[in-house]
């Protein structure tokens, strides 16, 4: 079995379920070649596990201050025209199994050349009832459009009733410690000055915010990391809580390691909207509109919730990867949560 995995790269949470399904292929005996798109390859990093791998541009949201999706600005930097072309231009005759972690080039090829494809991603939880209060008509459409598969496998923090799987994450590499006042940052889209000014109002504890920049500086008690994935672990095991916006996969490492999260959906995305509105019925986090001083005093003072731990997810659905396919995915969904 040969299988070229496609990977959305402009969130971090993708890359993490690809670093984590790797080795599980391979015990599984698949043969896999990756495609990254949607983050330019010197914006890459930690990349040893996929070897060699292709890069496209492929599709991605350009996003302003606040965290906000500027919507005329992604629509003028897309090139939809650029990504039909390596669509058709990508070699598949070598593969059995097209894999697309919500990746379109590679999903969009497979279409267009008849491939078999298998879609794994949070974003095709969508397709299914989702108990988020929130769902815009255009997110079930938007999804089988961006990024179209043969068969569908969700993931998400509980089943819900569907053919959805549990997150697929590394387990924790560091003991986890509680370091009362140390709070773990991840708000790639808020300017560093905005950040600072409202965590130098809590002298009392260090802010270890980790962003896009070329070497560490602090300021006051917020220090500046650039983005390492052993040391953002690291810190994730020994904090108290995270500050960061509804992302799928960091969510579900906090939740993995027990911590605290305090999460601002990043506005104009249902998909964070819909996190936000899970996360906060199932009580797995503070849910905020702004950063707000009182709710971010309150939340420092909150205690911390139980880890919480996730099935061995990759190797279920390597072994399946690698028998084709062929159980039905609601069977091999619910053997996964078990």
């Amino acid at each position: 079995m040969k299988v070229l995995y496609g990977v959305q790269a402009t969130g971090n949470g993708h890359i993490t379920r690809a670093r984590v399904m790797a080795p599980a292929l391979e015990a599984a005996g698949v043969e896999v070649d990756y495609l990254f798109s949607g983050r330019p390859a010197e914006k890459l990093f930690d990349m040893e596990p996929f070897k060699a791998f292709q890069v496209r541009r492929g599709l991605t949201f350009c996003m302003g201050e606040g965290a906000k999706v500027q919507l005329m600005k992604t629509l003028m930097q897309n090139s939809i025209w650029e990504l039909l072309q390596d669509a058709r231009s990508l070699e598949l005759d070598a593969y059995d199994l097209v894999l697309s972690d919500f990746e379109p080039v590679t999903a969009w090829a497979a279409k267009l050349k008849k491939k078999p494809s298998v879609g794994l991603a949070h974003q095709y939880a969508f397709l299914h009832s989702l108990p988020d209060r929130y769902r815009s008509k255009l997110l079930k459409p938007g999804v089988k459009l961006f990024a179209p598969v043969e068969k569908a496998v969700g993931v998400h923090w509980d089943h819900f009733g569907g053919a959805i799987v549990p997150p697929l994450i590394q387990p924790p590499r560091f003991e986890s410690t509680d370091e009362q006042n140390l709070v773990l940052v991840y708000m790639p889209h808020e300017r560093d000055e905005t950040l600072y000014y409202w965590f130098s109002g809590f002298p009392d504890h260090q802010f270890h915010v980790y962003a896009d920049v070329s070497g560490p500086s602090v300021k006051g008690n917020v220090h500046f990391l650039p983005l390492s994935r052993e040391g953002f672990e690291r810190d994730l095991a020994a904090c108290s809580g995270v500050i960061t916006n509804c992302g799928f996969g960091l969510a579900s490492e906090t939740m993995q390691y027990g911590k605290k999260l305090l999460s601002k959906p990043m506005k104009g995305q249902t998909e964070q909207a819909s996190n936000a509105c899970i996360l906060q019925s199932l009580g797995l986090a503070t849910i905020i509109k702004e950063l707000d001083a009182e709710v971010i005093s309150e939340w420092l003072s909150a205690s911390h919730p139980e880890p919480r731990c996730f099935p061995d997810v990759a190797s279920h659905l390597s072994d399946w990867i690698a028998n084709g396919c062929t159980k039905p995915i609601d069977q091999m969904a619910k053997d996964v949560w078990g």
